[in-house]
This record gives C-alpha cells, structure tokens and sequence, in this order.
C-alpha cells in the first residue's frame, strides 16, 4: 500500500525524525506534516563574497564562525535580563571580510555556532554601529567546504520555504523531511469537489501541496495558499451546513403568539417601550417559534440593549401554548440576577397558585446546585408537573434528576461558556426537539458570526433604550503616575458621597487561591503581561482589607467572588442592590447580568490582563440608571505598549460592535474563535476570519449549495471525511464552546 495522507510519518521519515516532529509540533501524519505550512519565504541572492555585501541586499554566504558571544538585557517593558533576554553576535568569515549575525532571544544559538563552525547563514543586509550585519538570518551548518559549496550554490538563487521550527527541528529539517514525503506521496483524495475547484479557478490539493512546499515562482506559493485558505473555510462552512440542514429536518413543536395572553399582557404593562430594534427581533423569534422546524437563533447585542427583554417575550409566548421555558445560565450569581429580575417585572403574573396571582399567571423557578433540599425539591416538583413554566438555573438544569413536563424553548446565556454537549443535554428533556435562543452581550463581527455561529440565525440588537447614560472611560497608569490611583480612591468617595455606589473588579480571588497565575477565576485566560510577569497580579481578597482600612476607610465595603458559599454570595448581592454596601471588590462575577442602576462608578484593576470584549462588558455594569457612569482602567502597562493601546482603544470608544473588530484584530488568528489552545498548532492554519471575509462568504454560498444538492454527502466521500474529521477535532472545540 503506498503513502497516503493518513500514513503514519514514522513509516515514511523513519522513528527517530518521526518522534522529534511529535515532540516538537504535535504532528505525527503524513497529512500532519503537509498542512505545516511555510510562514514565510526567502527569496535568495547569489553566493555572495561577504567583501561584496552590500545594504538592503538578500544574501547567502559561506563563512566560518569566528566567536559568539551572549549580552544579557533588559526587556522593553521591564523584566529580567539573562535566561531567555540576551542578544547573541556571531561574528563570521569566508576570508574576504566579515559579518556580524545577531540573534535575540535565543540563547542556543551560540552552542551552536561554536567557532570554527561552517555554515550557509541567509538573511538581508543592514547596517548595526557601522558594522554590516544579518539579523536572524537563517542558519545552516555544514560538514565539508565542498558538500557545503555544492548546496550553498544550489540553495542561494531558489525561494527557500521557511517553516515554525523550534531547537531540535531546524527549518531545513522540515523542509528535507517535506520532500522526502512529497516524492513518497499516492494519489491524494480533494476535499473540495471538482466543480467547486473549477468554477473558483482552484489547483487541486496534490498541486497546492506541492506549490506551498516547493514554489518555482512567488505566484505559486501565492496560488496554493488561497487554494488551501478556502478549503478550511469551505469545509467548516459545510460542517455548519450539514448541521443546519440536520435540524431544519428535525421535528418541533408549533408555538404561535396567542393574542392576549401573558406575552401581549406583560407588553402592556411595560414602564417602557421597545426600541424599534427590539421589535424587529421580537417578531423574527415570534415567527421562527410559529414553524414546525425548531428555532437556532443568537441574540447579539450591547451590554444594556434589551435583550432580556426580548428573551422574556419568547419565553412567554411559549408559556402561552402550554409549553415551558429554561434559562440556562453561566454562573449562580447571574441566574439569580436573571431569576430576580424576571420575577420583579412580572409581578403577579409570575405567581400562578398564589394570592394575588394575575389571571393565568404561570410560575418562575430557579435551580442551582447549591440549592436546600426543600428549595430544590420544590422547583424539581414544579419542573416535572408544569406548574412553573419558566425555569432559570446553571448547569444544575443538566442533571439527569430534572425532568420537565414541555420544554418548548431553551435560552441560554452567554453562549460562549457552554459546548453543544451541554446544551444537547437540555435540549434532549423534551419530546421534540425544543426551540433554540442565545445570546450574547459579546458583540461579534460577521465573519466569526459565520465562522462560529454558522448554523444559527443571528439578530442584532444594535440601539440601547432610551434613558441609559453615557459612560466616561480613563486610563490610570499607576507606574507611572502613583498619584492618580490616589485620585482614583477619592473619586470613589465622591461618587458615595452623592448617594451612588461603586464596583472594584480585581483578576484574582486572593494569592493563595491555587489558581494558574494566568487564569481569572472563571477559568477565562488572562491576556499576557507586557513584563512577562514581574507585576503580580490585584487579588480582591487583598485589595478590599487594603481599602476598608485606608483610602476608603468609613464606607460600607463587602468582597464578592466565586468561591464564597452560595447563600454568602446572595447575600453581598442584595445588600449591594438595596444600596446597603457603597463598594464592592469583586472578581468578574459581576460581568454579566448585574443591574443595579445606583452604580455609577467601576474601577478594573490590572485592565491590561483582560481582553477588550470583557472590559466592555464589565463597563457595562455602570451608567445604568439616571446618572452618567464612570470607569477607570487601572494599569502598570507602560505607555507605548500592545497592552496600553488595548485600553487607550476602549477608552476611546463605546462602540461595542467597533470594539469587538478590533479586538479581532489585534488577536492571534488562532485566538479568535475561542479560548487559546494549549497546542503548538491553531485549527485554521491560514485562513483570517477578519482578512478573507470575502473567500468565506464564497466558501458559504459553496457548501450550501454541495450540501442542498447532497445532505449526507454521500456522493463526495472525500469531504464527508473532513467534515467527520473536523468535527471530531480539537476545531470542533471551538465551534461548539465559543
């Protein structure tokens, strides 16, 4: 049998190669090594004498290591210099001059380039002190002057792929095992069917493999890279069709908006009126609930646009038909924020069985896992029976324990924290399949909405309702100025001297809470630290005895974050609402769902280490009742750096849907469609969900046309292959848990 993508590397390359790629990259395939991409290419000069070098110029020499020497230094940012912060100089020689190579971070290269070393060295010329010099050129050494000569000539004049290598797999490595593979390589099977290829002037996968590894010419590189591109967008977009068409085929229950019922009557009796948007979205769900087919919706909008709301009118236009509705959301805290809120504007209607209930009322339960028993025992009662026709709880509404009489709609919240998995157990309690709503306070830009959310339909509520208050939002860069955040207590006092109140958002739950120092207490990851970590990060534990005692001294203050008992956390939340605690230090507990219109102020500490995305939703806690909010940035990112353009950028803006793009963008490409992933590879290798909007709006229209045409792909083998193998992939991951 001959070699195909699926052919183990080592039977090809050998154990020893094979186990220094798995070591080093993950890849363990054929295919694997294949779809490890160049990064780039260096289109070489001539073998050049180093007495002719001339600035600007890309060239290849043969030369001598002379010495190499490591200078330790201190990083931009601040930070230790030594270990990994030294600058390496290897001065060579070919006997007509010489050369200087430098090297930052990383300290083997001097081991190996020991002096006397031969090698080819490649790179562009510039000029350092006054002394001619490549920097990282790219390195090969080699055993004779004449084997050395030989290659060195053949290698200077051709566009030389350069691969992700790390210090026991060099470049060339990569490269002399790609061909080895390439010659070996069968007839391979294309993904993307011939007709697709041919109607977007598509190479074939086997000329595309051939093309990025080893280009004649730029424009084949070029050519097999949008080729491959489109492939990934094309057979993700065919995952998401196949799952659409899955579930336009799956049966659900009708439930039509029934005039005068508790939906039309909590309308009426609202304080205020929809927005034009809410409206729009509110007739789309009603629609989509009136069809057989189950609804798959995601409800975006702005912290504060009225998505509640909206949810709640769904979930009541249910109710009206006899069915019943879950909220599932992310965190005790936000579903009794959730709980509380639907019971206070239902009022008696949300009281079905009681005195005083409105006609037809229905009833409000939560469930949570830290429940009593007695609590539990009677939401699981009016689960089963469906007494309570809308049920708010975590992931406690999972269990198999929770039986439901009619589930006709799940809303779940916060979409990004649960998997298909988990929303399949709730959705799997009713007869038929159940209507789908999420949301998101996360504004996401169209192409990732495509890429992630590709099998629902998507609403967006883009206006927030009249009456909500603008936000001011300042950077406080602590380093450099101390007595800013001495501003910053006393603006605080301020605000509770005028009857308001105030959120202190801290990263962490205290030092010694045996978290991963780059992880928040939800498990959310940290951004990374301009100074790899010398500042350590503000614990709310710390912070809140630090200001109790000092600078907010006499102010009623309370500590909330995740693992205070539950009963405790409920507590802190309703002192804090009914204006009995003028500060509270928290953790990102508070993110979502928290409304308590009386807070005007905020304060993050350590802003740097959170993302865009969530700075803006933390903000979004404030300027929710009658006055103007305020949110102060706290950070020790000095001026000029990645981290203090994030926060100078969210501060400029409240444009959550502007923010969201750059957020995109200034991430890594395999960052954006979900948690990082802890491997060396990013499940889209080439394609961009912000650059190649285009190719994958093309790539869409393709696979709903292949999957109209053939449901179950059984005509295209090749690609049903790669939609298994996507779904069962670590790239399903982000599909499902974004």
């Amino acid at each position: 049998m001959g070699v195909t993508p699926q052919t183990r590397l080592a039977s090809v390359v050998g154990a020893r190669t094979a186990n220094a790629f798995e070591r080093s990259f993950d890849i363990t395939t054929v295919e694997d090594l294949l779809r490890h991409y160049p990064r780039r290419y260096a289109e070489r000069g001539t073998l050049t004498d180093l007495s002719e070098l001339r600035l600007d110029e890309h060239v290849t020499v043969l030369a001598r290591v002379v010495h190499a020497k490591d200078y330790p230094f201190r990083p931009k940012g601040g930070g230790r210099p030594g270990g990994k912060n030294v600058r390496t100089e290897v001065v060579v020689t070919d006997g007509t001059g010489e050369l200087v190579l430098t090297f930052f971070r990383q300290p083997w290269i001097a081991q190996r380039l020991r002096p006397g070393t031969l090698g080819m060295f490649a790179g562009k010329v510039n000029s350092f002190r006054g002394r001619k010099q490549l920097l990282h050129p790219e390195v090969r050494p080699t055993e004779s002057e004449e084997e050395a000569r030989g290659q060195a000539e053949e290698y200077a004049g051709a566009i030389v792929p350069i691969y992700p290598a790390t210090q026991a797999v060099s470049s060339w490595t990569v490269e002399k095992t790609v061909a080895i593979v390439l010659d070996a390589l069968d007839e391979i099977d294309d993904s993307v069917p011939e007709p697709v290829r041919r109607r977007r002037g598509l190479v074939d996968l086997r000329t595309a493999y051939q093309d990025i590894h080893r280009p004649r010419e730029a424009e084949d590189h070029w050519r097999a890279r949008h080729r491959l591109k489109y492939e990934e967008a094309f057979v993700l977009q065919t995952t998401l069709a196949v799952r659409r068409q899955a579930l336009a085929s799956a049966a659900a229950t009708r439930r039509p908006h029934v005039p005068d019922g508790l939906r039309d009557r909590f309308e009426a009796q609202l304080p205020f009126a929809l927005t034009t948007g809410q409206q729009e979205v509110v007739a789309q769900i009603e629609a989509d609930l009136g069809r057989d087919q189950p609804m798959q919706r995601l409800l975006q909008g702005e912290v504060g646009s009225g998505k509640t709301v909206v949810a709640l009118l769904a979930m009541l236009q249910v109710v009206d038909t006899g069915g019943q509705a879950v909220l599932l959301a992310p965190t005790e805290v936000l579903a009794q924020q959730h709980y509380r809120s639907m019971v206070a504007m239902l009022g008696p209607m949300a009281q079905a069985g009681m005195l005083g209930a409105a006609d037809a009322a229905t009833r409000v339960r939560l469930l949570t896992g830290s429940m009593g028993q007695k609590a539990r025992r009677e939401a699981l009662l009016d689960a089963a029976s469906g007494e309570a026709g809308i049920l708010v709880g975590t992931h406690a509404l999972l269990e198999d324990t929770v039986q439901l009489a009619e589930l006709g709609l799940v809303v779940v919240d916060e979409q990004h924290r649960f998997g298909v998995e988990q929303r399949a157990a709730l959705t799997d309690k009713g007869a038929d399949a159940p209507h789908l709503l999420v949301m998101t306070a996360t504004p996401i830009p169209r192409t990732v909405a495509m890429t992630v959310f590709g099998d629902l339909d998507t609403s967006t509520l883009t206006e927030l309702p009249r009456g909500r208050q603008p936000i001011q939002s300042t950077v406080v860069p602590a380093a450099e100025k101390p007595s800013w955040l001495d501003r910053t207590w006393e603006r605080l006092r301020e605000e509770v001297g005028k009857g308001r109140q105030a959120y202190v958002v801290c990263p962490r739950i205290g030092d010694d809470d045996g978290r991963r120092s780059d992880a928040a207490e939800d498990g959310t990851e940290l951004e990374p630290a301009d100074d790899e970590g010398a500042r350590p990060l503000t614990s709310v534990l710390a912070l809140h005895d630090l200001l109790r005692d000092g600078p907010l001294a006499g102010l009623r203050t309370a500590a909330l974050h995740g693992r205070m008992p539950p009963e405790e956390k409920d507590a802190v939340m309703r002192a804090f609402a009914a204006g009995e605690v003028d500060v509270l230090v928290a953790t990102t507990v508070i993110e979502v769902g928290v409304d308590v219109p009386n807070a005007t102020a905020m304060v993050i500490m350590d802003a740097d280490r959170f993302g865009v995305s969530q700075l803006h939703q933390l903000r979004g806690r404030v300027g929710r009742g009658t006055h103007a909010g305020l949110c102060l940035l706290v950070t020790g990112a000095e001026a000029g750096s990645a981290a203090r353009e994030r926060l100078d950028a969210v501060a400029a803006t409240a444009d959550g849907f502007a923010l969201s793009r750059l957020d995109v963008e200034m991430r890594r490409e395999g960052d954006v469609l979900g948690a990082r992933q802890s491997g060396v590879r990013s499940s889209l290798r080439l394609l961009s969900v912000v650059r190649d909007e285009q190719l994958i709006v093309d790539a869409r229209e393709d696979a709903v046309a292949v999957v109209t045409d053939d449901p179950a792909l059984a005509g295209l083998p090749s690609l049903a292959d790669a939609v298994r193998s996507l779904e069962e992939s670590t790239q399903a991951d982000y599909l499902e848990k974004t």
